[in-house]
């Protein structure tokens, strides 16, 4: 996907299936099998979606498989319950990851440190994740979980540990995503980083209200539904 918008964000108009090349296409249930990566993998090829977004342990299965697609795939890291892990095992999965073939990762952060406020700690648990994986990083913030304070914080920790997307939130576990979050995550944004959205998108009319509040992707699970334009209030999507 090209990461330049010629036409600017808030007149932006696409069709469903043109949204296709923004989604990160996601599958991340704990009993998802074999069979069901390799069909993950060949859906995100089908319908054209940005990158397939999957569990590290599943990464040399849909790494073969997307292989010569120019579909990108990514994994995500201490989630879907965020900062739990280690600074040091962050980084060490950060390095795994990697070698296994994945080209960009979501992180989750250590809320908990940001709201001791143990600054230096939180920029470096990133920053540790950014020099280990060596491609893009993606923060899941939790806005909601933050306070004014805090979320002007996270940001500008996150974008000094080096990241190259802000994320509202991690699922819609945290945050339905909408275009305010997005619009705040974009007004902050240094030049060159970019802002994801995630979080219960369902529809195509949600998405691309994302999209002109300024997000550069989405991530869901629902991206057949949004595509195909039968994605509703019923939909299930993370």
């Amino acid at each position: 996907m090209s990461d330049t918008v010629t036409t600017p964000a808030a007149e932006l108009t696409l069709s469903p299936a043109e949204l296709a090349p923004y989604i990160q296409h996601t599958r991340i249930e704990p009993d998802a099998t074999r069979d069901d990566m390799v069909a993950h993998a060949q859906e995100a090829v089908t319908y054209g979606f940005n990158a397939a977004m999957v569990p590290a342990s599943w990464l040399p299965v849909v790494v073969a498989e997307l292989r010569g697609t120019g579909i990108e795939v990514a994994s995500a890291l201490d989630f879907p319950t965020v900062g739990v892990m280690t600074s040091a095992g962050k980084a060490a999965e950060a390095a795994e990851i990697a070698r296994l073939g994945a080209t960009q990762l979501d992180i989750g952060v250590q809320v908990g440190w940001l709201k001791s406020g143990k600054y230096d700690e939180f920029r470096e648990d990133i920053a540790g994740v950014v020099r280990a994986f060596g491609g893009p990083v993606k923060v899941m913030l939790e806005l909601p979980l933050l306070s004014a304070q805090e979320k002007e914080a996270a940001v500008e920790l996150a974008m000094e540990a080096g990241v190259a997307y802000l994320k509202n939130a991690s699922s819609g576990q945290i945050e339905t995503a909408g275009p305010e979050s997005v619009r705040y995550l974009v007004d902050r944004a240094r030049d060159g980083v970019r802002v994801k959205a995630s979080g219960s998108i369902k529809s195509y009319r949600q998405s691309l209200e994302l999209l002109r509040a300024g997000a550069s992707l989405l991530g869901t699970s629902a991206g057949k539904a949004i595509v195909t334009d039968t994605g509703d209030d019923h939909t299930v999507s993370y």
